[in-house]
């Protein structure tokens, strides 16, 4: 496995020589089931924008230069009407259908099964769309452009490494800049070296505020105390296409133990943590400096909108995001 990994990473970095404009991927299959609709979809600028409308504005402003939208097909007429009708027509884009019974090794999957497999699963759905290093990102997460900055400058420079294996990144964010004030949320926490190095990331749940303190809640009622401070994950990843192979191994051994457990899903942040295990490759922590931003409950709509109009009026976003749209 881990030859493949790196006759992948050489053959698609260090024999073209040269910089690539990095491809975006965004995950937009999910239903979003705390928050009551298609997510993805709703409308939070002054001009029926979404969320995914910002990223693609930052991604585009920050050099990426190609999108690559990872829905279900079942979305397809609605996905295009909604937001690729509004796309600039100089960014090529790309459709990648998640689908649940689409999975490697013909393994079967159970017909009670509704929901696809997770994050991870949506980004092997768009392995063939993608030769080039690319960053994966949330539809319904909003980043920032610093953040989009920093992680094209490194994907750009991946092909210059002397590294005898492949160099990821991630953006991270301090936990406290990503609850929610409605309800708990689900948060990969991260742990990183004195040189910004990922040493581990670990899926939490069900975090939360009580009282005056940020708890999470673990197995058998127990609880994990944090400081607000601690170094999290919002899925915003820089790969390049040597993750590819490593992620379908482990995708094929998840599905041989967990095919039929009714909602267990393969997520980016649980791969990623074996992939260090393993040695397969290494990750930088780039620490963002902007305020992320989400929606995981209804209620949280109505401050995602307010902090849009703030940026706009400070000039971070033009009022009207597609001129012609």
């Amino acid at each position: 496995m881990l030859l493949t990994v790196y006759l992948t990473y050489f053959f698609t970095n260090k024999l073209t020589g040269m910089e690539q404009a990095p491809t975006l991927v965004v995950l937009a299959a999910g239903m979003g089931s705390r928050y009551g609709k298609l997510k993805q979809l709703d409308s939070f600028g002054p001009n029926g924008e979404t969320i995914m409308d910002y990223s693609i504005y930052d991604a585009v402003k920050a050099g990426f230069g190609k999108i690559v939208f990872v829905i279900r097909k079942v979305l397809e007429e609605e996905f295009t009407a909604t937001i690729l009708s509004r796309v600039p027509a100089q960014v090529p884009v790309v459709l990648a259908f998640q689908e649940l019974q689409v999975v490697p090794g013909n393994l079967a999957v159970p017909a009670s099964r509704e929901k696809p497999w997770g994050t991870g699963h949506a980004l092997w759905s768009a392995r063939a769309q993608i030769q080039e290093p690319f960053a994966v990102i949330n539809a319904d997460d909003f980043y920032g452009y610093s953040s989009f900055r920093q992680v094209a400058d490194f994907l750009k420079n991946s092909s210059r490494s002397n590294s005898t294996k492949p160099q990821w990144c991630l953006a991270g964010y301090p936990l406290l800049n990503t609850l929610s004030k409605n309800g708990s949320v689900s948060r990969a926490l991260c742990k990183v070296d004195e040189n910004k190095q990922l040493l581990s990331v670990r899926e939490l749940k069900e975090i939360f505020k009580k009282e005056d303190q940020i708890v999470a809640s673990l197995p058998q009622q127990k609880e994990l105390h944090l400081t607000g401070q601690e170094t999290v994950s919002m899925n915003f990843w820089g790969f390049t296409p040597a993750i590819f192979p490593v992620l379908e191994n482990y995708l094929v051994a998840f599905l041989k133990k967990q095919n039929h457990t009714e909602k267990a899903e393969f997520y980016i942040p649980e791969a990623v943590n074996q992939m260090l295990t393993d040695n397969v490759a290494t990750v930088q922590v780039l620490t963002s400096a902007d305020q992320w931003m989400g929606v995981t409950y209804p209620e949280d709509k109505e401050e995602v909108k307010r902090q849009l109009s703030e940026l706009i009026a400070t000039g971070q976003y033009p009022q009207k995001l597609w001129p012609s749209g």
